[in-house]
């Protein structure tokens, strides 16, 4: 029996030959321009690929949580992500971080809370499309609301797990409780039901509304927000595209993680640039699309990404992003700096005298001051 759809096959043109196993032919459809690279692939980069479903799934009494650092993708020095779900009531517990937290909910709904180190507190329900934001070492939780929610966490350190963050119920089972009762004035017959470990994600009930479960602090609330609504914002749209940016500059909090929503039409294409301050770690929400990486002295690679991938290019190498499907290409790319920037190659060009460009490049003069002087960042 012959397969009714051709197999994908390392060939181009007169190069190359057919694979006769074995072989994972489900990988080879997703990564066509790995096993096919372009002709301008050259020489050997780190891998900058990871998907989420390859990564190990812990699952919990009211939820599952899956991440992707260093570990899973050693490239990713500088940021490191978690996908986390939890059902309906369901918490992520009291706990805190060495590193600052940057989410994006995928999902669904939840309430998220903090105090900070001058007891003045923050409670907010969040949505599909929200940000949130919590400093290094403010603790803080999350409860699912009635719909359940998804969320993607982003924190400032590559070598970041879920595994090691600190969780109030890990801190008490690790604590005489004589120490504990006199911390807190509780006598032992109060203590007979502590956990003996961490809770990490349990289940629970669906909070009550948001104002019945505000808490009032002596020191008032927290002066900046933690939470930003990216999708209410309006986005800078591009022939090709659109793209929401979140950093310091709108959302203050957020004062170690930026970010871009970026939205790429069917046969659009995230221009040609890099980044002046740091790694962009990404993630892939919706569509399919491919990114070439050029890392100087001769060295470039192309990656294929679909919905739930991770991917990763290492600080001022130029890239581009390409829709390759037939819906629009979503995805987050995240950096580990306050301020969001980006070297537009064509505005470089464009503000560069003429006749530079166009000696380098062996190019006419009229087309190289036919570039536009303003970033484009989505073409067509």
């Amino acid at each position: 029996m012959t397969n009714p759809e051709r197999l994908p096959e390392p060939v181009r043109g007169h190069k190359g030959g057919t694979d006769t196993g074995p072989r994972n032919v489900e990988l080879d459809r997703q990564n066509p321009d790995v096993l096919t690279p372009p002709a301008t692939d050259s020489g050997t980069l780190p891998n900058l690929k990871f998907s989420m479903s390859m990564a190990h799934t812990r699952i919990e009494d009211g939820g599952w949580t899956r991440e992707v650092t260093q570990r899973e993708l050693p490239i990713a020095t500088e940021l490191a992500g978690v996908d986390m779900k939890l059902n309906p009531g369901a918490y992520r517990e009291l706990h805190w971080h060495k590193q600052s937290e940057w989410a994006y909910v995928l999902q669904g709904s939840c309430r998220i809370g903090a105090v900070d180190q001058e007891g003045r507190n923050f409670l907010e329900d969040v949505e599909q499309g929200d940000l949130w934001f919590f400093p290094k070492g403010v603790p803080h939780h999350i409860q699912a609301l009635d719909e359940g929610v998804e969320f993607l966490l982003v924190f400032d350190d590559g070598q970041f797990s879920e595994n090691s963050t600190f969780m109030i119920s890990d801190f008490f089972a690790h604590t005489p409780r004589s120490v504990i009762a006199k911390n807190f004035g509780w006598n032992a017959e109060q203590l007979d039901r502590l956990p003996e470990r961490e809770k990490y994600i349990f289940s629970g009930q669906v909070p009550p509304p948001l104002d019945r479960d505000h808490v009032t602090s002596p020191t008032g609330d927290v002066p900046r927000t933690f939470k930003h609504k990216l999708h209410a914002q309006k986005p800078e749209e591009f022939e090709g595209g659109r793209a929401r940016v979140a950093d310091s500059t709108n959302f203050a909090a957020s004062d170690t993680i930026s970010a871009a929503l970026v939205e790429i039409d069917p046969g659009g294409l995230r221009e040609l640039h890099w980044h002046t301050t740091d790694d962009e770690w990404q993630y892939y929400l919706k569509g399919s699309g491919r990114m070439g990486v050029f890392a100087s002295s001769g060295l470039n690679r192309t990656f294929n990404y679909q919905a739930g991938d991770v991917g990763y290019v290492p600080f001022a190498y130029g890239h581009y992003i390409e829709n390759t499907g037939t819906e629009p290409l979503v995805f987050l790319e995240m950096f580990r700096n306050p301020k969001f920037e980006d070297i537009s190659l064509s505005q470089w060009m464009a503000n560069t005298p003429p006749q530079v460009a166009a000696d380098t490049l062996n190019l006419p003069r009229g087309v190289v001051e036919a570039i536009p002087k303003t970033k484009e960042r989505i073409t067509i």
